[in-house]
C-alpha cells in the first residue's frame, strides 16, 4: 500500500503550540509527535511507502522523519512552492499507484487501514471516505416558525448528530489526473464537483477512536490521555 500524508498546513488553529512547531510535530504527551503515530500505525498494517506532502517548515519534517528507514518503509516528501489547500498536493506527485490512501497528518484514530484500504479497491471507488458520527450541542435555544413568523417549535439546547469526514480517504488514480497540476483544491471542490460530475464517492462508517488533535482542547485531552490512547492504538514508545 502507499499512502499520502498531508502535512504541509500551519495548523494556525493549534496556535501557539505551532509558533515554532509544524502541526505534525507537535509531541503527544511529551513522547512523541502525531505523524510518528500514524507511521507506525500505516506500516503496522502493511504500507510499505509514505509520501509526506510538505510546505510550513517543511525542513523541519524531513530532518526528524528522513527516509523512514527508522521506520523499515520508505518515505519521500512532495514539497508545495505555494499552499495547494487539501487536494492539490496530490496532483504534484508523479508516480502515483492505481489506488492509495491519503489522510491528513493530525489524525489519530484505530481504523484498519488496510480493510478499509481493500474496500475501496474492491468497491472500485473514485473517492472512499471514512466518516464518523458526531454529536454538537448547540448551547442555545433553537426556534423553528412559518413565513408568517408563527412560532412552531422550540428546543431549549439541542444535540445534533453528523456524520464528518475523518481525514481518511481512498483515492483512484483517474480521479487525481482529472484535476490542473499544481492548483489549489480543496476537499469540499472535490465533493462539490464529484456530484456534479457523477463520481463514484462512497463514504464507509468507523466507530471506533478518532480524534482531529486541530484544536488546543483535543491536543490537550490527547497528551493528558496518551498512555491510554498508545495502548489502543497499539503504538510502543
Amino acid at each position: 500500500m502507499r499512502a499520502i500524508v498531508l502535512a504541509g498546513g500551519k495548523g494556525t488553529r493549534l496556535a501557539p503550540y505551532t509558533v515554532t512547531l509544524p502541526k505534525p510535530l507537535v509531541p503527544l504527551g511529551g513522547e512523541m509527535p502525531v505523524l510518528e503515530v500514524l507511521i507506525r500505525q500505516l506500516r503496522h498494517h502493511g504500507v510499505s511507502h509514505i509520501t509526506l506532502a510538505v510546505n510550513h517548515l517543511a525542513n523541519l519534517i524531513q530532518a526528524f522523519f528522513q527516509d523512514g528507514a527508522r521506520w523499515d518503509l520508505r518515505i519521500d516528501y512532495s514539497m508545495e512552492e505555494k499552499p495547494l489547500n487539501t487536494i492539490g498536493p496530490l496532483t504534484m506527485i508523479p508516480d502515483l499507484p492505481e489506488n492509495f490512501l491519503v489522510m491528513n497528518g493530525d489524525v489519530l484514530c484505530d481504523l484498519n487501514f488496510a480493510e478499509f484500504f481493500r474496500w475501496h479497491c474492491e468497491s472500485d471507488n473514485d473517492v472512499s471516505v471514512s466518516v464518523f458520527r458526531r454529536q454538537q450541542l448547540v448551547d442555545f435555544g433553537v426556534l423553528q416558525y412559518d413565513p408568517a413568523g408563527c412560532i412552531t417549535s422550540f428546543r431549549e439546547k439541542p444535540t445534533y448528530d453528523f456524520d464528518v469526514s475523518m481525514g481518511v480517504y481512498g483515492f483512484h488514480r483517474r480521479t487525481i489526473e482529472r484535476l490542473k497540476r499544481g492548483e489549489p483544491y480543496g476537499f469540499d471542490h472535490l465533493m462539490l464537483d464529484g456530484l456534479k460530475q457523477g463520481l463514484k464517492m462512497r463514504a464507509r462508517p468507523f466507530q471506533g477512536y478518532w480524534l482531529d488533535i486541530g484544536r488546543p482542547d483535543d491536543y490537550q485531552a490527547a497528551c493528558e490521555r496518551f498512555q491510554e490512547i498508545k495502548a489502543r492504538l497499539g503504538i510502543s514508545s
